[in-house]
């Protein structure tokens, strides 16, 4: 009997109170008492068992990408019982690899910085077109007012939301760092009436927001920019920084978080939205090493503190943690529904291998969030180069929700 990987995951199981089964390669298992299974994890080889009792649950999610491991039932709950059961809690070896991973793909340099951002956003616009909302193609968690009936929908909420912050007016000069496929420039434009000029590294994602310019005509009000988001040319009267904090790395904070401040003119707004922890934690191991090298999830205290002493004030902080599970939700159901056609774009690339590496990706941040006990969050900052008068910034609330 594999008796160490069976303590393993009992253990977790117990913590979790989600029940399981286990079958294991050589014949044998066990399932929890605790109801009838959720699903079943189906160890395919010796190697595969090996795995977890080394490196936990990134022995568990390797086994499952390379094909060694299969989860039988309810994918979702699997995802909770190991954010639940506090599996994702890493080991010494884990703890080790997750260092080595962090000095091997540091963001130090722009050249590499620009290598881990093709890694992941680099796949092309038609993979993400089969799943993001359209048109806008927001790769960031959504705003799910009440009333909100699709993706669709939360994603123009989150833009409105933003530009509502940040009382965005028409002739305003806007910079969008790490400005993804463009939809916060296109709608920020429209509705409105700002300039925005977009900052990516990811060459591909270059290439299609400056088609997409050419296409609605709109060369004289919108451009896009490929370089560093260090690279702050010239100042803004806007700031909007969505998703790009967790790309930084630990040693890189505060060098990026300066250079928002430089990319914004005295007394203007900017707002930072971010993922980010309650506390000092690891960085998930598995999201590094097969879906962002390089990121890191910093921890709102951090990002405050190195606001702070880049002369920022901090005028708000809002926390949509509860809106990304949603937004995962269904980010996750359409990629399930439009398997076949992203496997049909290129069979070698989106093997069954990527499916199941973005699966866990996309079904565990979405447990992440979740988790009743969890410590990451989604993070809403509102700042200003200089204090703001009093004339200058409503004093409550209110203006944000008409």
């Amino acid at each position: 009997m594999p008796f160490q990987q069976e303590a393993v995951l009992r253990d977790a199981a117990e913590r979790s109170r989600v029940p399981l089964a286990v079958r294991f390669a050589r014949g044998g298992g066990f399932r929890t008492a605790a109801g009838e299974p959720e699903f079943t994890f189906v160890f395919r080889s010796r190697r595969a068992e090996l795995r977890v009792a080394l490196f936990g649950h990134i022995g568990l999610l390797e086994s499952y990408f390379c094909g060694e491991l299969e989860v039988e039932g309810d994918l979702a709950r699997a995802f909770a019982f190991g954010v639940r059961g506090g599996l994702d809690r890493p080991g010494a070896l884990v703890h080790l690899r997750n260092r080595w991973h962090e000095w091997r793909f540091s963001n130090a340099s722009w050249a590499q910085a620009k290598r881990n951002a093709r890694f992941h956003y680099g796949l092309g616009e038609p993979f993400y077109r089969l799943w993001l909302d359209q048109p806008l193609m927001m790769y960031t968690c959504a705003y799910w007012r009440e009333g909100t009936r699709s993706l669709e929908e939360a994603q123009a909420n989150k833009i409105d939301h933003v530009c509502r912050k940040l009382l965005l007016a028409p002739g305003d000069e806007v910079v969008d760092i790490g400005c993804g496929f463009g939809g916060f420039m296109y709608r920020a434009h429209e509705q409105f009436g700002a300039r925005v000029s977009g900052i990516n590294t990811a060459t591909e994602q270059v290439d299609a927001v400056r088609a997409e310019i050419g296409r609605r005509g709109l060369g004289a009000e919108l451009a896009v920019i490929e370089t560093d988001f260090r690279d702050a040319r010239r100042a803004y009267d806007k700031v909007v920084s969505i998703g790009v904090l967790e790309h930084a790395g630990r040693d890189q904070l505060a060098e990026v978080v300066r250079a928002h401040a430089r990319f914004l003119k005295p007394g203007g707004l900017g707002l930072l939205h971010f993922i980010g922890h309650v506390g000092a934690l690891d960085t998930e191991f598995f999201i590094r090493k097969h879906v962002f090298p390089g990121g890191w999830i910093p921890g709102l205290a951090q990002v405050l503190q190195e606001m702070e002493r880049a002369g920022l004030e901090v005028i708000d902080v809002e926390n949509l943690r509860r809106h990304y599970a949603l937004t995962l939700d269904a980010w996750v159901e359409r990629f399930e529904r439009n398997w076949e056609r992203i496997h049909a774009l290129d069979p070698r690339r989106f093997d069954e291998r990527f499916r199941r590496i973005w699966r866990a990706y996309l079904y565990g941040c979405a447990e992440l969030f979740r988790a009743p006990q969890g410590r990451t969050y989604l993070f809403q900052i509102v700042f200003a180069r200089g204090n703001v008068a009093r004339g200058r910034y409503p004093m409550s609330r209110g203006f944000l929700y008409p």
